[in-house]
């Protein structure tokens, strides 16, 4: 995993992201899927960091309860998907059938824009981003 700091080019907002690799993040920009969670602007590019530069001869790794907790936040994640119906981009509408009892009830995930996804939370209906990307099944190779 890697974590860059984004800058939103329409407010100036900065924020943290995290990818997978440096390739992942480009891959998910190109594609339109990073946006500000902000203000919801898709021109979103990386900031300019600060480089981590350890004290004096010290390059400790970071802690092992940091890992611990990504690798916790992983496994849940992957169990919570294994579990769910992944619907695509037909995300956001199977999300307020659901909520409104005109389909089954059951877990579901899968694709929304920020402006669906904000959408259905001033609905009421409960949605949460996932933490780590996915990528979508016919996406995988």
């Amino acid at each position: 995993m890697i974590v860059f700091d984004l800058r939103c080019a329409a407010a100036g907002h900065v924020f943290e992201a995290w990818f997978g690799s440096s390739a992942d993040y480009d891959d998910q920009r190109a594609r339109g899927l990073v946006s500000c969670p902000i203000c919801g602007g898709g021109d979103v590019g990386k900031a300019v960091m600060a480089p981590a530069v350890p004290a004096k001869g010290n390059s400790a790794p970071p802690p092992a309860a940091v890992k611990a907790m990504l690798r916790t936040l992983a496994r849940a994640q992957a169990e919570m998907l294994a579990k769910s119906e992944y619907v695509g981009p037909r995300f956001a509408d199977e999300a307020r059938a659901i909520h409104g009892g005109e389909a089954e009830a059951r877990s579901i995930h899968g694709r929304a824009t920020v402006a669906e996804a904000k959408a259905l939370a001033e609905e009421g209906v409960p949605v949460a981003p996932l933490p780590f990307p996915v990528a979508a099944p016919e996406e995988k190779n």
